[in-house]
């Protein structure tokens, strides 16, 4: 293929999040495209390669055998690209391009995780660098590593893989709370087969043997974020489990009420994780460094 043939790398970065969200419809808000701009992207990539990468029809979306080969290949070039990018930057004694971090929500409160201190600490010193911070569920950080979408991911991990390198950080405080509207609220003493028997919400990314150690048999409702949790939380038609930082202000302003701690409350080992062969990188280990320091610091 010549030099003028070659596909640009906005041609596929379009086939890949078409792939990614398997379809163009799917892959709108994400590129920020009408499924007219994307049709055109395609096919403009399409004709350069003289390869149907796709099908669309009544039986939906799916890549062609080629489109599969081709998928893999464009990954690997821009993860290529990237770390031309970032090897370049280090020849010349700075550092560029995108690092992309994630964490899981809720942390904004967390005192052991000083998200704020951290970030002006790593733009100070890496001010070139453009950090894409992305709020995730556990699953989807772990699979983001995995992928190479992330470079690096915060938060309470229970699966774990051979080619991720797990750093433990400390231990986040859950309790189980019921809101101001709740029958339990103002109950003095409920007792612990009162309390089981309560419709639960649960994290959407919790399994059944999750919410079985934490003293339920079921849930009713489910949640994948702490705010979505904390909302039906409040409705009084639920209880739940909040980190305690998190649940604090309502707390204090007597909207939420900590049921029975000595019996409902668990701890969520949190971890930073990237993906295993990358920790020479300057930024994975200059961002590792400086999360560690702070929760040291925050340790002692």
């Amino acid at each position: 293929m010549s030099v003028g043939k070659f596909p640009n790398l906005r041609l596929l970065h379009v086939f890949i999040t078409v792939a990614k969200y398997q379809g163009y419809a799917n892959a709108q808000q994400e590129l920020n495209l009408t499924v007219s701009a994307i049709s055109n992207y395609m096919s403009e990539l399409e004709e350069k390669l003289g390869i149907i990468l796709c099908r669309r029809g009544r039986g939906g979306f799916s890549l062609t055998e080629k489109g599969e080969t081709v998928l893999q290949q464009s990954i690997d070039l821009l993860n290529s690209m990237e770390d031309f990018e970032r090897n370049t930057a280090t020849l010349r004694g700075e550092q560029t391009g995108i690092f992309n971090f994630g964490v899981i929500d809720s942390t904004i409160t967390d005192p052991m995780l000083p998200m704020s201190d951290i970030i002006a600490t790593f733009s100070e010193r890496f001010p070139r660098v453009h950090i894409n911070l992305q709020v995730k569920s556990p699953n989807a950080l772990l699979q983001g590593v995995l992928n190479n979408e992330l470079d690096i991911a915060i938060g309470t991990f229970s699966l774990q893989a051979n080619s991720v390198v797990s750093h433990p950080l400390y231990r986040e405080q859950n309790w189980l709370y019921c809101g101001d509207k709740h029958s339990l609220f103002t109950l003095k003493h409920p007792t612990e087969a009162l309390i089981s028997e309560m419709r639960m919400v649960t994290r959407s990314y919790w399994s059944s043997s999750d919410l079985g150690r934490k003293g339920f048999k079921r849930s009713v409702a489910s949640a994948e974020s702490m705010e979505a949790q904390l909302m039906l939380i409040l409705s009084g038609k639920y209880v739940g489990y909040l980190p305690e930082h998190y649940a604090l202000p309502w707390v204090q302003s007597h909207k939420l009420r900590a049921l029975l701690p000595t019996e409902y409350g668990y701890q969520a080992p949190f971890s930073l994780i990237f993906r295993r062969g990358r920790s020479k990188e300057p930024l994975i280990r200059a961002m590792r460094d400086i999360v560690r320091l702070r929760v040291k610091s925050r340790k002692s």
